[in-house]
Parts: C-alpha cells; sequence; structure tokens
C-alpha cells in the first residue's frame, strides 16, 4: 500500500471521535463505478491486483440466475490520467472468459510469489461444475501482474483417490474439479507452514446441509490436496450419519452438541464461513455458518506438524444462540479492543424475525454477552465489520437482501461489554436494492472508510463514498506475540506468530506491510524481515535459525495511512550445540585412525582460543585441516583409501603442517587454534562470521602405503557463539 502519513508512538490512547449519530455519512458516488454496472452480482472482493497501491475489485456474477461471467473493476489511482476512486471494467482484458455460476469470489496468494490470485467458489445447482483457480501472470509466472489465467486443472491433487481423498469417484469432474454446491470458502495456514490452505464449504444440493465441508492443504506451490486423515472415502454425494469426520475427529452426527472428540458435525448448509484464532494459541479455528442449522464452531487442535480440529460448538456458545432459519453469514472482528475476535451474527436469532447479534469472547474462545442488535429484523444477507468514523473500534455495515441497507455504530467506551447502535436512517443514503454483498476499505485513499455493495436482479452495485472526512490515525495494535521457545541453534528457523488487529476488518488488515525485527541482545540495529499474513488476525514470520544468544524480538504493523503500531517486545535463548563428533575416520596402512577434536569455545567475539586438534594421525606426515559452510557430508573418498569426505563443498584448506612423531606409527599429531588463523584471513570462507553460523571441519594427512594416498578423519561440526 502506498504510505503518505506520518509516525504514531505504539501505545497512543484509543479516543473516541466527535462525530454526531446524526450526521450524514455517505453518499452515493455510484458514478465512478463501470457505466456497465449492472448483473447478478452475489459477493465483491478487494486486492490490489496490478501492484499500483490502491484497492481493485472483483465481482461473483451468476448466482441464482446461472452462468455468467465473473467481473475485474481496476481502481484507476494508479493508472496514467487515472483518479484514485474511479473504477474501470477490465474483464473483457484481464479476466479468463469463462461462464460459471458463481457465488463467491476471494483473493489469496497461493502461490507465494507476491501477487493475488483468486479462487471462484460455484455451485452446481442449476449444472454440474466445479469451484476454479485463477492465477494472477506476475510474480513467479513472469506475465502482466493483474492479469489471470484459469489454471484449475493443475491446482487440484488426488481428487476421488481412495486412500486419500473423500470426495466419491462419481463427483469428480472430467474437466477438472468435483461436483459441490459452494456459496463461500475461506483461505487460512491451517498447519503452521507458511502457505495458505482452503476451507471449502458446501451448503448441498437444494440446501440439503448433507454435503461435507472439506480442507485442502497447499504444498507450497499453489497445489492443493484434501486434507482426510480419516482415509474415508463417499460413495456420493453427502455423507451419512455414522461415518468418520473426514477432517475432524469423531464420527458425524448432525447437529451435536458433543465436544469430546466423539462426534462432530461437518456437513450443514453453510452459506459462509471464517477462519480466525478464537482461544489465543495461534492456530486458526473454523467458524463454520448454517442457513437452517445452528452455527458450528471447529477448534483447531495443531501439535508440531499434527493437524487435527475438534467440533467445540455445544462447549464455547451460550444458550439460545441461534434459532429458526436464515442464518446467512457472520463475521469476527475485536469489537472491543481487548485482542480476542468476537463475533456478528446475521439472522442468528431468525426465530425471533431474522434478528442480527453481537457476541462477546471471554478470552479464551467462549462466547457471552448476546446481544441483538436494534431493528435488524429483515431479511439481511451480509455484514461487514468497519470504523466509518474513525473512533478507533468496529462498526457493522449490513448489506440487506430486500429493503434498505443498515449501519451500526459501536458504542464500546474503552471497558466492558460492547453493543451497538442503529443509526441508518441519519448517516445512511437510500439503499434498498437485492444486496447480496458489501465490503468495506478506503477505496480512495482519503484516510476513511468508503463502501461497495454487490446488488443482484441486474441491479447497479452501490459506491459509498464516506463524507465525515476524519482521517484515521489509529494505530494497528499487536497485543500478543507467541512467545518462542529456548533451543539450540541450528538450520531450523524459529516460527514467530502474532495477532494483528486496527481498527478495520482483517480482510484490510491482510493487506498491511507486517515485518517481525529481531537482534541478538544487546546488539543493534534490528533485523528485519517480512512476515505473511496466515489470514484471520494471524502473521507469520521467520526468525534465522542460527543465530545464537539472548534473542530479543517484536512486530511492527503499518496501516494504509503510515499509522506504525508495534509489539511489546519477547525473547528467547538460543544456545550454541556442543561441539559434535560425526562420521567415521579412515584407517591407515599402519591401523592409524586419525581422531580430530576441539577445545575452547567457538566464538565471534574472541580473536582466538579455538583450538582443532588431530591425533592418532601416522607420523612424520604432512596434513592440514579443511572445513566448510554447507554442511554434513559422507560420501566416498579417494580409490584405495578407506576414509570418508565428511564435509560439503566448498571447503576451505588451512595451513599445511608436519605431524611429527614417528615415522610408520600412530603417535603424529597437530593442532591449529582455527579463530585465530580466521581472524588473520578475512577474505576466508564463512567470512565475516556472524553467530550461529555453523562450521564442519576434518582432518587430511598422507598415508605411508603408496605415493599419493590419503586418509581423512571423522568429522567435527560446531556452532559459533556470540
Amino acid at each position: 500500500m502506498t504510505l503518505s502519513r506520518p509516525v504514531l508512538t505504539a501505545l497512543a490512547v484509543l479516543v473516541l471521535a466527535c462525530v454526531s449519530p446524526a450526521q450524514v455519512v455517505f453518499t452515493n458516488a455510484t458514478s465512478q463505478f463501470p457505466v456497465s454496472n449492472t448483473g447478478y452480482t452475489e459477493n465483491v472482493d478487494f486486492g490490489d491486483v496490478d501492484g499500483d497501491g490502491d484497492f481493485d475489485a472483483i465481482l461473483a456474477e451468476g448466482g441464482d440466475l446461472g452462468n455468467d461471467q465473473n467481473n475485474i473493476w481496476i481502481n484507476r489511482g494508479g493508472e496514467v490520467g487515472g483518479t484514485i476512486g474511479f473504477f474501470v471494467d477490465r474483464t473483457s482484458t484481464q479476466f479468463p472468459a469463462v461462464l460459471d455460476q458463481s457465488r463467491d469470489i476471494e483473493f489469496a496468494d497461493i502461490d507465494q510469489d507476491g501477487d493475488l490470485d483468486i479462487y471462484v467458489s460455484n455451485t452446481s445447482q442449476l449444472s454440474n461444475q466445479s469451484n476454479r483457480w485463477w492465477v494472477n501472470m506476475g510474480g513467479a509466472q513472469g506475465g502482466t501482474q493483474g492479469f489471470y489465467q484459469d489454471q484449475s486443472a493443475a491446482r487440484w491433487s488426488g481428487l476421488g483417490v481412495a486412500g486419500q481423498s473423500s470426495i466419491a469417484a462419481n463427483q469428480v469432474l472430467p474437466s477438472t474439479g468435483f461436483i459441490d454446491f459452494s456459496c463461500d470458502c475461506d483461505f487460512g495456514d491451517l498447519d503452521n507452514d507458511g502457505d495458505l490452505d482452503l476451507v471449502h464449504s458446501s451448503y448441498g444440493g437444494a440446501f440439503g446441509g448433507n454435503v461435507p465441508t472439506r480442507l485442502f492443504l497447499n504444498n507450497g506451490a499453489g497445489v492443493f490436496a484434501e486434507f482426510n486423515p480419516s482415509g474415508y472415502q463417499l460413495t456420493a454425494q453427502t455423507i451419512a450419519a455414522g461415518s468418520p469426520g473426514i477432517w475432524c475427529q469423531g464420527t458425524q452426527s448432525a447437529n451435536t452438541t458433543n465436544t469430546t472428540g466423539a462426534n462432530c458435525d461437518v456437513a450443514s448448509s453453510a452459506l459462509d464461513i471464517d477462519v480466525g484464532d478464537i482461544d489465543g494459541d495461534y492456530d486458526l479455528d473454523i467458524l463454520h455458518g448454517a442457513r437452517q442449522e445452528v452455527p458450528r464452531m471447529f477448534r483447531n487442535l495443531l501439535s508440531g506438524t499434527t493437524l487435527a480440529f475438534r467440533d467445540v460448538t455445544g462447549a464455547v456458545f451460550p444458550a439460545g444462540y441461534s434459532s429458526g432459519n436464515g442464518h446467512y453469514e457472520q463475521e469476527m472482528g475485536d469489537c472491543d479492543n481487548d485482542g480476542d475476535i468476537d463475533i456478528y451474527g446475521l439472522n442468528w436469532q431468525a426465530a425471533f424475525g431474522f434478528d442480527d447479534i453481537t457476541l462477546r469472547n471471554d478470552g479464551a474462545g467462549t462466547y457471552s454477552n448476546l446481544q441483538v442488535l436494534s431493528a435488524s429484523d429483515a431479511d439481511d444477507n451480509e455484514g461487514d465489520f468497519l470504523d466509518y468514523d474513525n473512533d478507533g473500534d468496529l462498526d457493522i455495515y449490513v448489506a440487506n437482501f430486500s429493503g434498505q441497507d443498515k449501519l451500526y455504530r459501536n458504542n464500546w467506551t474503552g471497558t466492558g461489554n460492547f453493543s451497538h447502535t442503529n443509526v441508518t436512517s441519519t448517516a445512511m443514503p437510500i439503499a434498498d436494492s437485492t444486496a447480496l454483498d458489501a465490503d468495506c476499505a478506503d477505496l480512495d485513499h482519503d484516510g476513511d472508510t468508503d463502501v461497495m455493495v454487490a446488488n443482484d436482479g441486474d441491479q447497479p452495485e452501490y459506491y459509498f463514498k464516506n463524507l465525515l472526512n476524519t482521517v484515521d490515525t489509529r494505530i494497528p495494535r499487536i497485543p500478543n506475540l507467541e512467545q518462542a521457545p529456548a533451543r539450540m541453534a541450528g538450520a531450523a528457523p524459529t516460527v514467530v506468530r502474532a495477532q494483528v488487529y486496527d481498527n478495520a476488518s482483517y480482510y484490510v488488515t491482510w493487506y498491511y506491510p507486517v515485518t517481525l525485527e529481531y537482534r541478538v541482545a544487546p546488539a543493534i540495529p534490528y533485523t528485519s524481515v517480512a512476515m505473511r499474513a496466515s489470514q484471520g488476525q494471524i502473521w507469520r514470520g521467520l526468525i534465522p535459525g542460527n543465530l545464537a544468544g539472548v534473542i530479543e524480538y517484536r512486530v511492527k504493523a503499518v496501516d494504509q495511512r503510515g499509522n506504525i503500531g508495534y509489539s511489546a517486545i519477547k525473547t528467547f535463548t538460543s544456545t550454541c550445540p556442543a561441539v559434535a563428533t560425526y562420521c567415521t575416520a579412515g584407517t591407515t596402512t599402519n591401523g592409524c585412525n586419525a581422531t580430530l577434536s576441539s577445545s575452547g569455545t567457538p566464538s565471534v567475539s574472541a580473536v582466538s582460543g579455538f583450538t582443532l586438534s588431530v591425533a592418532n594421525v601416522e607420523g612424520q606426515k604432512q596434513g592440514l585441516i579443511f572445513y566448510g559452510i554447507t554442511g554434513r557430508n559422507a560420501a566416498s573418498w579417494a580409490t584405495g583409501s578407506s576414509s570418508f569426505l565428511c564435509v560439503k563443498a566448498p571447503t576451505q584448506r588451512m595451513s599445511t603442517l608436519n605431524s611429527g612423531g614417528t615415522n610408520n606409527s600412530c603417535n603424529g599429531s597437530f593442532a591449529i587454534d582455527w579463530r585465530d588463523w580466521m581472524a588473520a584471513r578475512p577474505t576466508s570462507l564463512g567470512q565475516p562470521l556472524s553467530s550461529g553460523q555453523v562450521f564442519n571441519g576434518q582432518c587430511w594427512f598422507r598415508d605411508p602405503s603408496a605415493p599419493g594416498t590419503t586418509n581423512l578423519s571423522q568429522g567435527l561440526e560446531w556452532t559459533l557463539c556470540p
């Protein structure tokens, strides 16, 4: 994002903005949209597709009408002669010419090349079709950023394969993908391996609620295979009671309240799903919507590299949290700025007139303080969090399917519970089309949040421009930073995750530049590395594993206006491993087995004091010690020698020495101060030295059996301490 505002300190206090509830907030700026602004639009999503620093829009088209062309609208702020906040339709040149029945469209960088790819959720309600993968041709693709290619066939792996996939073989389509009824799919790094995985929901044919949601794991290059630890494969579309829960612990049981892992319900009429860390363990849990059943919650039980989920619906929600039919959507966001994600549930109280509610997270992933939003008893379809008045808390915009869209202002005062007041009548213009979705972001870079509304029924989309001109000065918040454990220095990095919040939905914060800063205390300055959004409110970064000492680290986040927030500083200890011996020494003609050992401490700061010594060498022979920095080896040495090369190339040889001792006996030896030798040669391999570097060494010497024959000691590995 383009940064254009001065920096603010991280510990600024939130102060309520002086905005009158009666003040008009939005004006209809739909004239800034393309002229051909109609369609049966189900969903809109924002992202910077072309890397020019502004939000572009993609729209899912078709829905219940039938097959249609999805659209891409480019924000002209980054174009020569263009104006930010004005959009042009570039569908014919930048999108694949594909007609399908789309209900959702999502941005995700699936191949980790730095640009936004697209996943299209389709339904087989009228004709069999699959969801689609559209890949941005910039980055690793070597084409033009912002132009998309349909690569659906190449991005699925193992669909319908027995023992791997739960999808029945007869549901796999010949062209690509599988028959399904998808209304919303979300991405998140479910297994904490650094790439985005897919949560693929299904509402079932005719909203039957009996086709399972499925999880697909990314192989790191943007190819997705189903996560199915049960190994169970369906025989048709639907999952029967008592069947294994595919990706969730236990057996399938509709509407179960069991939370022990004996039962789960992975098949309900889901029209929307969300991922986020509800319980503060930095793993992404799944909030699973349901049109006619109660919404569900699945807790991520990730342990190391072992991924597992448990249905905890019966334990996390209060009694009566949802009723009736028509729960179309929900959102997660931190409404009271206490560092956990609360819930907005659209039509969750449907038995009482389509009432929307909010639920407060109690801090450990359980929810209470059910609040019914005033005058929300209409057929709402989708809500989105925003801070329209820039007072530092999350308000709610609600897209209404059969009447006026609504705006709710958050009344949180800085402590205690939160609630929302309906300010629609005074703050909103007329917006009474058939709205299916709304997305909120600063589309014109003036510092406040605007709204784009997707309308059904061949009606034009709405663009509501914020009139308050209250520039955002709220800093991003990073209240929770993962504590890295003490470790031994080595090649593997230290993975650190953090929760990043702001006065915006996390669909906006995903695009912030967030960095992980680290140093070996008390050295300065920090080294910074970019973190990756795991989705939800989680970000992930890597501290190099070869550092040794007390490691300080913190996280820095910068919002669209340049406001900067920092986490608290945390530390962990990375200890230099003991010098290790490995590999096998060769045996000489006289039965000598040379042994390489060390004394002292390998240290960056010391000029000398780490000595490498060789004993049991053939007497009166020339020899030397050599080392490398690329790891261990175990390759056969020269013909006629029983030795192994224990150091990977490239290698650096040190000074040649005479072993002394007696000829034809094993009493030869020599030694050299490796640190002193390195200090005298600043251009040698491995320079400049840094804490945590790993070196491997070995001794070479001549064997008396024949001219040119040589032998080697075993290998030695040492890590530099500070």
